[in-house]
């Protein structure tokens, strides 16, 4: 048997193509304990995300936690089902077929846009399939996540790299890294939430809850931490807020061990307890809405914040579809895409002015 696959049927003289590929987390296919299975375990088995030896974390993997969570996350889950699916793969599909748009009248034409989830469906290998029978010779990975971790990005990278080993013909391919700090990015932010307290009102407090990580990861170079908190500040700066009135807070801990704090509920407990009336409260790790944001933050926290005392609870909604986010993804991916974008041919009298100037001057000399 080879063991590179042969290329899919096209003609040797079809085009090469473009194209950019966007990657979340990802999503079962039903809020269902049957569908939450598979998808946790192929989660919770990627090394990236679970640094725990195998041997050790395999019998408790597979003999409690796929036993005991999968009926407790599905009913998470269907507490924001939406009729279209989940709410991640719905904002993650309308916001591909966006960015195709804005590309495309941005002048860069031709550029293929998919989409994919790291875990479950779409996969990964679906997507660069697709693409692969489309041609595209050069593909633009980016991973939804503004913030870099080892558990995320790396993670998404790993899978493409894995993807690719049985391919013949391979493609170029690039990466972004990270925008935690992009202007278009952190100003869509800042206007989520201008856009917000004109509807509302401010709150008392502005948190930032970004989804956690252990803590051992920032003691063993992880640069997530320091990134999360270079967004916050970066937002908080474009509000004209003070420091005082900004929180950094990390949600969604996991297991036994010590996780990157302070941790968000438990703060906002403590707020409330404190005489903190009204919170206003944004997961910028998320660009587009989720379990983590709707259920543990709009549901659970807001729970959690009104029965310590406090009196009102407003979440800020992801980036989701929001034109200027849009905007900034589409300005993003151009600037990775460089020289990939396919130019207007040169006119040819413009071109021979060019040379005779050039001419000219070095007569000149």
């Amino acid at each position: 048997m080879a063991r590179y696959r042969p290329e899919p049927p096209y003609t040797h003289g079809t085009p090469a193509r473009t194209a950019v590929l966007l990657v979340n987390l990802g999503t079962p296919t039903a809020p269902t304990a049957a569908a939450l299975r598979p998808y946790l375990k192929q989660f919770l088995s990627d090394p990236r995300v679970v640094e725990i030896p195998r041997a050790l974390w395999w019998p408790i993997l597979n003999g409690i936690i796929l036993n005991t969570r999968p009926k407790k996350s599905a009913e998470k889950y269907a507490s924001v089902w939406l009729p279209e699916g989940s709410p991640l793969k719905v904002h993650t599909e309308k916001q591909a077929k966006l960015l195709a748009g804005y590309l495309g009248q941005s002048g860069a034409h031709g550029v293929r846009v998919d989409w994919a989830m790291r875990y479950g469906s779409p996969s990964i290998p679906e997507a660069l399939e697709r693409l692969r029978a489309a041609n595209c010779t050069r593909i633009l990975v980016v991973p939804m996540y503004p913030q870099y971790a080892a558990s995320t990005t790396a993670s998404v990278m790993d899978e493409v790299a894995r993807c690719l080993l049985g391919w013949r013909n391979l493609p170029e391919i690039r990466y972004v890294r990270s925008f935690h700090d992009d202007p278009g990015y952190i100003g869509a932010l800042a206007q989520s939430v201008r856009d917000h307290w004109v509807r509302s009102g401010e709150g008392d407090k502005l948190v930032m809850s970004f989804h956690g990580v252990p803590r051992r990861s920032l003691d063993l170079g992880d640069p997530y931490h320091c990134e999360c908190h270079k967004t916050a500040r970066l937002v908080g700066e474009a509000l004209g807020l003070p420091a005082e009135r900004v929180l950094v807070t990390f949600q969604s801990r996991f297991g036994k061990a010590e996780w990157l704090k302070p941790y968000t509920q438990p703060t906002l407990e403590a707020m409330a307890a404190g005489g903190t009336q009204r919170v206003d409260v944004m997961c910028p790790g998320f660009v587009a809405d989720c379990l983590e944001t709707l259920e543990e933050i709009a549901m659970e926290c807001r729970t959690a914040f009104i029965g310590a005392g406090g009196q009102q609870f407003e979440y800020i909604p992801c980036l989701n579809e929001n034109d200027a986010w849009i905007d900034a993804l589409c300005r993003i991916t151009r600037a990775h895409l460089g020289n990939w974008l396919e130019l207007p041919e040169p006119d040819p009298q413009a071109l021979e002015r060019s040379r005779q100037r050039a001419r000219e001057l070095g007569a000149q000399r």
